[in-house]
C-alpha cells in the first residue's frame, strides 16, 4: 500500500518523539494502533461485503440461467406431447369407440334373466336319480 522502508519509519518515529514528547508518546502510539486495527477491520469487512455480492449476483445469474433453460425444456416437452397427442388421437379414437358399451347391452342382460338354465348330461345326473325313485323302489 505505503512504500515505505526501515529508514523512513525511524525519521517518523524520531519526529513523532519531538513532536509528542516521550510521556505522551506510548499513549498516542496505542491509539494510533487501535485506529489502524479498526481501519484495517473496516477495509476486511467492505471487501467481505463486495466478495458476498458478486457471489450473490453471479448466484442470481446461474438460478436465471437454471430457469430459463427449465422453460424451455417445458415448452419444448409441451410441444412435443401436442405433437404426440395429435399423432395419436386418430388412431385412438376407435379403439375408445370400441371400449364404450354398446346400447343394446341392458336388454340382453335383462333378456337372459328371465331364461331357464339348459341342463345337460352329466351335470344333471345325481340329482335325477335322487329325485326321481329308480327300477328298486317301483317293486
Amino acid at each position: 500500500m505505503f512504500d515505505v522502508g526501515f529508514s523512513e519509519l525511524i525519521v517518523i518515529a524520531i519526529v513523532a518523539l519531538v513532536v509528542i514528547g516521550p510521556e505522551r508518546l506510548p499513549k498516542v502510539a496505542r491509539t494510533v494502533g487501535h485506529l489502524l486495527g479498526r481501519m484495517q477491520r473496516y477495509v476486511n469487512d467492505v471487501k467481505a461485503d463486495i466478495s458476498r455480492e458478486m457471489q450473490l449476483d453471479e448466484l442470481k445469474k446461474l438460478q436465471a440461467e437454471v430457469q430459463d433453460s427449465a422453460r424451455n425444456f417445458e415448452r419444448s416437452m409441451s410441444s412435443e406431447m401436442q405433437a404426440i397427442e395429435k399423432a395419436v388421437d386418430p388412431a385412438a379414437a376407435p379403439v375408445d369407440q370400441g371400449l364404450s358399451p354398446p346400447a343394446t347391452a341392458g336388454v340382453t342382460v335383462a333378456g337372459a334373466q328371465n331364461m331357464t338354465p339348459l341342463v345337460t348330461g352329466d351335470s344333471a345326473g345325481p340329482l335325477e336319480s335322487a329325485a326321481s325313485p329308480g327300477p328298486a323302489a317301483k317293486a
